[in-house]
């Protein structure tokens, strides 16, 4: 009989390929296999080579066969049908108790209805995200499992294994909940990373072309910011980026093609808000500007057309330098809360039990978003479960509090001198209305109510209770039933 693995894969990308070397150096077997069986042959011989728990299969029949039961099968493949169509092809194969893994980046509701679907199978299911890319899975990324919860402890001890760990050596890694609950953990991970990305790229702009900054000084900027509250992945990465020179020696940054890419999960972050009613702000504008970003040649066009703005920056560099820093960690802050307020919205409104410490815990390490800012989150909800929003928590609101007049001068900078800042924009507006007692909002009541009878509530009667007003004289007194989308 062949020798049995502890755990299998089916998907030898570069993802696939380094979790498995990441579990076998755990200390765990691993059956493989790939649809394309010159991969999984070439996998063998080379990064596998030498490795005797690494066993490779040519047929899922044999890697049902190769792995012990109850079998732990994870799938890392393309989200969508290739997902539905494995699943279909693995059930006859399966026995009850079985475990089916989905590590890629699935939309959560295709994760909810596969866990309901196999449940009924007689099997298990977990929907798990992994962050890190290539680096991360080979060496610890940061894992967001949910699903069915009988599942997690078949696979709760070679998770947390492979996983990154807290400065506080805590594994990057815990059960989020039940059905799709990993799956949109991992998902608004992704739009917080839009959202970081799309912030850094503003301030690099200001530095760039409002400060006048070379890249030699935006390296040593990034890099004295990399050292405090913006200690993070990205801020380093983007120190490095800077200094990075091209085959001539001249920065290789300046001859890449300003048009962004996205794969998606920012796009349904962005939805997902307005499915709950939640003002995710940033992210949204994070995902607005890589469209308006891919109208290169429309961009180009209207550059040529629409008339410049003529004012141009007179104040001093390195105030302007230390107050973009501030907006950042402002704008920063701002992004996270709109994220959390995100999931407390989809925690009640699907049912899960997130405990919001342990998110920001599994985001300490491992993942594209990783900093130190996560650990005060982290802090904060362990303070105070039940905090409404993070802001509102002592360190951030004295925090947010000190970098919200750099903010405010960075926009009238900005501004006055046409520089485009729809992240930092929004940012500060979300502020402005998150801390507003009032709002016109009474205004927009009104002209509901006229043109549509759809009713009002009154400052001076009880809440809940709706009031039609015949604004014209010819109007009638019925009203548009009440209901809110």
């Amino acid at each position: 009989m062949a020798k049995q693995a502890d755990m299998a894969l089916i998907g030898l990308a570069v993802m696939g390929q380094n979790l498995v070397l990441n579990m076998n150096d755990k200390g765990y077997s691993v059956a493989v296999f790939n649809r394309t069986a010159s991969t999984t042959d070439e996998f063998i011989k080379g990064p596998a080579s030498g490795r005797t728990t690494i066993f490779p299969a040519h047929s899922l029949q044999e890697l049902v066969d190769n792995t012990k039961k109850p079998r732990k099968i994870m799938l890392m493949v393309k989200a969508g049908d290739v997902v539905d169509k494995m699943i279909e092809t693995l059930i006859p194969l399966l026995d009850t108790g079985d475990l089916i893994i989905d590590g890629g980046n699935s939309l959560y509701s295709d994760t909810a209805r596969r866990t309901d679907y196999l449940e009924e199978k007689g099997l298990l299911y977990i929907g798990t995200g992994i962050s890190g890319g290539e680096e991360g899975a080979r060496n610890g990324p940061s894992i967001m499992p949910g699903g069915n919860p009988d599942a997690w402890p078949l696979i709760k001890d070679i998770f947390q294994a492979i996983a990154a760990r807290t400065p506080a050596d805590e594994p990057c890694c815990e059960w989020i909940g039940n059905k799709g609950a990993g799956h949109y953990v991992k998902m608004v991970h992704n739009g917080i990373e839009y959202g970081d990305m799309q912030l850094i790229c503003e301030a690099y702009h200001i530095l760039k072309n409002l400060a006048g900054c070379t890249y030699e000084e935006m390296h040593a900027i990034f890099d004295d910011w990399n050292k405090g509250d913006l200690s993070s992945y990205l801020v380093e990465i983007t120190r490095d980026i800077m200094a990075f020179k091209d085959t001539d020696n001249t920065p290789l940054i300046e001859k890449i093609l300003d048009r962004a890419g996205q794969k998606g999960t920012g796009k349904w972050t962005g939805i997902s808000s307005l499915e709950l009613g939640v003002p995710v702000t940033l992210i949204s504008e994070a995902v607005y500007s890589r469209c308006l970003s891919s109208l290169k040649e429309e961009r180009v066009t209207a550059s040529k057309i629409l008339p410049e703005a003529h004012w141009s920056f007179s104040g001093e560099k390195e105030a302007i330098i230390q107050d973009t820093q501030k907006a950042l960690l402002a704008a920063k802050i701002i992004s996270y809360a709109q994220g959390f307020m995100l999931l407390k919205a989809a925690a009640a409104a699907f049912g899960w039990k997130i405990d919001f410490g342990n998110i920001a815990k599994v985001w300490q390490g491992g993942c594209i978003i990783r900093s130190v800012f996560l650990s005060r989150i982290t802090r904060a909800y362990r303070e105070d479960p039940q905090l409404t929003n993070m802001i509102l928590h002592p360190y951030f609101k004295d925090l947010t509090g000190k970098c919200i007049p750099s903010l405010r001068k960075v926009l009238c900078h900005a501004v006055s001198c046409g520089i485009p800042v729809p992240a930092f924009s929004t940012a500060l507006s979300f502020y402005d209305g998150y801390r507003s007692a009032w709002l016109p909002a009474n205004l927009i009541q009104a002209l509901r109510d006229y043109f549509g009878a759809h009713t009002y509530e009154r400052t001076d009667r009880g809440k809940g209770l709706f009031f039609h007003t015949n604004w014209t004289g010819k109007g009638g007194t019925k009203a548009s039933g009440v209901y809110t989308v």
